[in-house]
């Protein structure tokens, strides 16, 4: 029986690690496919894009978040066994700092829960429950997005689609075209400059009177194999949801037309089948968001992730003690006014680990024996550079 919760994955397997003021956090990826090129720089650069005290939107905790491989290479390439990846805590703070909110739950943190199920208290910082927890899900994912893009061109982007009443409206991002760069290009990480501003403002408004807003992340992914997921409970959506609704904060999950598909007819909301120009079967619209059946179609993924208001705010809250008496508690912590733009890199990566482990499972079922070109195509679209 697995209990301990900190495990994802049944061929691309990863097991993250510590705690939020501990020594360090980190993971162990199992399954890794041998013979990937792979460096610390790989993993680095989607851990500069997580880590606290970016900007004035962000925690202004400092970390550099540099991370170690431990294991698991040799000559630069993957060798087939575990992969460790660790990263330090050069700035966390002791118990004193936390000697006062460990005597009372903190308001729709983590506090209560764990001692509903453990009867132990948790560690200063949230332990577990911190989401420093994720640094160890994007090492990974930054694994996996590298596997999905040698193997399959597959490319995984996520931003900022929403912060508290500011929404960007869908017809101003061409899923298609819409780059990194354009992304990366502010704070919040929203590739329309005016929207982007306007959320800004909307963090800016709220982090100086010491509360906090929501938001919700946009991810698409493009070039994605066809054939990933399974029929019934292990359906690609329910895969996804599960990983995204496992991040720290995360509230709701849509995929495709989501919600809003409740307004349509059955004619309105179908996507009718065509044959392009290559001679493949594609759809004319995107509604289903590229898995019909729990199952991959070829087309764009698109899912929208909902985050809460960050928990910790700098306001005088109702709450109880430990030892059951009411009491007000005022929260100290370095935390994010908006955990939306910087749960982008996290998306990501728990969206790549479940379509590695997908895309495993069906190069294991299904690729064994010659496939039948009448019904299916390759999985891999892109040429390995080793």
């Amino acid at each position: 029986i697995q209990s301990s919760g900190s495990t994802y994955g049944t061929h691309f397997r990863v097991t993250t690690f510590g705690e939020s003021h501990g020594g360090g956090v980190g993971c162990v990826i199992d399954g890794c496919p041998p013979r990937l090129s792979l460096s610390e720089q790989d993993i680095q650069r989607d851990l500069d894009r997580r880590r606290p005290g970016q900007n004035r939107i962000t925690s202004p905790r400092k970390e550099t978040d540099t991370c170690k491989i431990a294991s698991g290479i040799a000559d630069g390439f993957t060798t087939g066994s575990p992969i460790k990846v660790e990263v330090p805590n050069t700035d966390q703070r002791g118990e004193d700092y936390y000697s006062e909110m460990a005597l009372a739950y903190r308001p729709s943190h983590a506090d209560a829960t764990y001692d509903f199920k453990y009867g132990v208290a948790s560690v200063q910082g949230g332990g577990r429950s911190s989401a420093r927890e994720t640094i160890g899900r994007v090492a990974a994912g930054a694994v996996a997005k590298k596997i999905l893009l040698q193997y399959a061109g597959t490319q995984i982007l996520a931003y900022v689609s929403q912060v508290h009443n500011v929404v960007l409206p869908e017809d101003l991002v061409n899923s298609e075209t819409v780059t990194h760069d354009q992304i990366e290009n502010n704070i919040v990480r929203c590739p329309n400059p005016e929207y982007a501003e306007k959320m800004i403002a909307a963090i800016d408004d709220v982090r100086v009177k010491g509360d906090s807003v929501g938001g919700i992340v946009t991810c698409i992914v493009r070039n994605v194999p066809r054939g990933l997921g399974s029929p019934v409970f292990d359906k690609l959506e329910a895969e996804l949801a599960k990983a995204a609704m496992s991040l720290p904060a995360s509230k709701g999950i849509d995929f495709g037309s989501g919600f809003a598909g409740t307004f349509m007819t059955g004619s309105e909301h179908n996507d009718e089948f065509y044959m392009d120009e290559h001679g493949r079967i594609r759809t004319k619209t995107n509604r289903s968001g590229g898995i019909q059946g729990g199952i991959s179609n070829g087309e764009t993924i698109t899912m929208r992730i909902a985050f809460k208001p960050t928990p910790t705010i700098f306001k005088k809250q109702n709450t109880v003690t430990r030892d059951k008496h009411d009491t007000e508690l005022t929260t100290r912590g370095r935390h994010d006014p908006c955990v939306a733009p910087r749960a982008i890199p996290v998306v990501e990566a728990m969206v790549a680990m479940v379509l590695v482990d997908q895309l495993m499972a069906q190069y294991a079922q299904c690729m064994l024996f010659p496939i039948n070109p009448a019904l299916q195509e390759p999985l891999q679209k892109a040429k390995v550079p080793f």
